[in-house]
């Protein structure tokens, strides 16, 4: 009986010693770290999407052309996200500061968005009328993107890319086609603009001074050698007219012959195969938050009202007579409202803005970007089809921030389309101060410091410019009327958006609608509804974050009192860059609980 006992009680300790041991080993194991996961993602990342890199100036695969559209693509991509989600559940959430707890939920985030977007099969529309490879291969091949062509290889490396092009054009045309089988098409409409795009004469010309794509050879580095020139130029040219002009033409050809008779009438994504559910998607992913589709609605259609009441207060106060809507037309030709005689005088009036605002910058922020500024008027070659820009300065310092105003024709510049409003959205404290402030900050990884959300990055530049008062702005009532139409363009921009893609209005109702509350021309306004077909969702991030970022501040300024300072609300929002909205707000909430 005794040794039994003791038999027992040898395998009762043995067992219990074993069971230490493994759970010492356990304790021991270390976890994976949230740093070095993130350089991993995106090291990785890089690779699938090299054009990022380049834009960036990473200069490695300036020679590579995924076909990002194709089947083996993306199933290679989910894989890497998968395994990517796979180290971050090995990361011990529960120890990690809170810095390094909002890397961990962006990257978390992140890694669950671009999986879902796979869900609603966004391959089967490769590109439309407003963005794409087709629309942004120009660009890169004109010399004046951000492709290099500074040495002979980013000349052999662009070539390079050019070779791939045709191979992307023909999985795209592939693509279109399953997206006519399984019921998710184009509108009409936008498939007439892509027709017309791609035969445009700056990419289908043979004629080297008129075909975009002959650019780099009119511009060598002194550094080449006219041998290698010659070399060069011949390599491009047959290039350009052997494989780049006939992949577009051809692209052209079957979106006119076959893609537009089976294209559709209707305008948004409820009349696509499981479109509600996929511009449900959209919107979460570009608002990033999980607002329902009807109450973003609501709430555009309380904007429009409050701004609509706010307009017409300027408009009494101009003493006119008569309707919002005629008060709006009557602006877009009211030579009060168009002060200036040259480009210089415009410009001038932007430097005086920034005059203006640089002496209550303190009060607002503590930290400011190290990265230069600079306002230029956007170059005549593309100064007529331009937008006011913000084009990101490089983090080492060596290019600045450029704020491009395009001024086709300086006695039609006119102020009420939102001068002062524009400076702080665009440039300072907007785009710049968030941008610049991002890139330069080492302590986050690179995947956020090149990273973007739109609900953060246009949500922080719209709340920029309701700061127009605090900066004594907006006292000439011409200036006043530009803030209120660029708040109210957002704001319809809910309305239009939702009511598209639901099916509750259509193509020329959304125009009209738009032409009702914001001093647009006609084909101005049209352009901006075809975006939003086009884009399901982008149009709802901006009013979306700016409200968001205002809910924050009138929060902690009525709950911390004199413990709230401005200053230090600014630098928390911008310390860690573009954020998910949901990310902002916890991050915010333990930033306010510290104070």
């Amino acid at each position: 009986m005794n040794n039994k006992i003791h038999l027992l009680f040898f395998i009762f300790v043995t067992l219990l010693t074993a069971c230490q041991k493994k759970q010492s080993v356990e304790e021991k194991k270390p976890s994976a770290n949230i740093d070095s996961v993130a350089a991993k993602y995106y090291e990785q990342y890089l690779k699938f999407y090299p054009l990022e890199a380049t834009a960036q100036g990473d200069g490695r695969y300036n020679d590579q052309l995924p076909i990002n559209i194709s089947k083996d693509f993306i199933s290679e991509e989910i894989a890497f996200y998968t395994s990517v989600q796979d180290l971050l559940k090995q990361v011990d959430y529960k120890n990690l500061t809170d810095d390094k707890k909002v890397i961990f939920d962006v990257l978390d985030f992140t890694l669950k968005d671009r999986i879902e977007r796979y869900a609603y099969h966004p391959q089967y529309i490769p590109f439309t009328q407003f963005g794409g490879l087709p629309l942004d291969f120009p660009l890169l091949g004109s010399g004046k993107g951000s492709q290099p062509f500074h040495t002979e290889e980013d000349y052999n490396n662009w070539l390079r890319r050019m070779e791939k092009f045709p191979a992307w054009m023909d999985t795209a045309t592939e693509n279109f086609r399953l997206g006519i089988q399984n019921n998710m098409v184009l509108p009409r409409t936008l498939v007439m603009k892509m027709i017309a795009q791609l035969r445009a004469t700056e990419i289908t010309s043979k004629n080297r001074n008129e075909n975009i794509f002959f650019g780099p050879l009119k511009e060598f580095p002194a550094t080449i050698s006219s041998a290698s020139r010659e070399k060069i130029s011949a390599s491009y040219h047959e290039t350009i007219t052997q494989k780049i002009i006939p992949a577009y033409t051809a692209m052209a050809d079957f979106l006119e012959k076959e893609y537009l008779p089976k294209s559709r009438n209707t305008d948004g994504y409820h009349a696509i195969a499981n479109g509600k559910n996929a511009y449900a998607y959209h919107a979460k992913s570009w608002t990033t938050t999980n607002t329902d589709v009807e109450k973003i609605r609501k709430i555009g259609e309380e904007e429009v009202a409050m701004l609509r009441s706010e307009m017409e207060k300027v408009k009494l106060q101009l003493g006119f007579q008569g309707t919002l809507e005629e008060f709006l037309a009557h602006l877009k030709t009211d030579p009060k409202a168009m002060p200036y005689r040259s480009s210089k005088e415009v410009l001038a009036a932007f430097n005086e803005i920034m005059k203006k605002i640089e002496p209550k910058l303190g009060s607002m922020f503590s930290v400011f970007p190290k990265t230069g500024f600079e306002i230029r008027q956007t170059e005549k070659f593309r100064e007529a089809s331009a937008s006011a820009e913000y084009v990101q300065g490089t983090p080492d310092g060596k290019r600045a921030g450029i704020f491009y105003i395009p001024i086709p024709d300086p006695s039609k510049f006119n102020i009420t389309s939102g001068m002062e409003s524009l400076f702080l959205h665009e440039a300072i404290p907007g785009h710049h101060y968030q941008v610049a402030l991002q890139q330069e900050n080492e302590n986050i990884p690179k995947f956020m410091r090149f990273g973007w959300f739109g609900a953060y990055g246009e949500g922080w530049a719209h709340y920029c410019e309701t700061l127009g008062p605090e900066f004594d702005l907006y006292t000439n009532p011409y200036q006043k009327m530009g803030y209120l139409s660029d708040q109210m363009l957002r704001a319809v921009r809910l309305v239009i958006d939702t009511g598209l893609h639901t099916g509750s209005m259509s193509r020329e109702q959304a125009i009209q609608y738009f032409l009702s509350n914001v001093a647009y021309d006609e084909a101005s306004a049209t352009a901006e509804i075809e975006r939003y077909m086009a884009m399901p969702g982008q149009a709802l991030s901006y009013k979306i974050g700016s409200i968001k970022i205002r809910e924050l501040r009138n929060k902690y300024e009525a709950s911390l009192g004199n413990k709230f300072h401005l200053a230090k609300f600014h630098d928390e929002i911008l310390s860690q860059g573009c954020l998910p909205l949901s990310v902002l707000e916890r991050k915010m909430e333990l930033w306010a609980n510290k104070q």
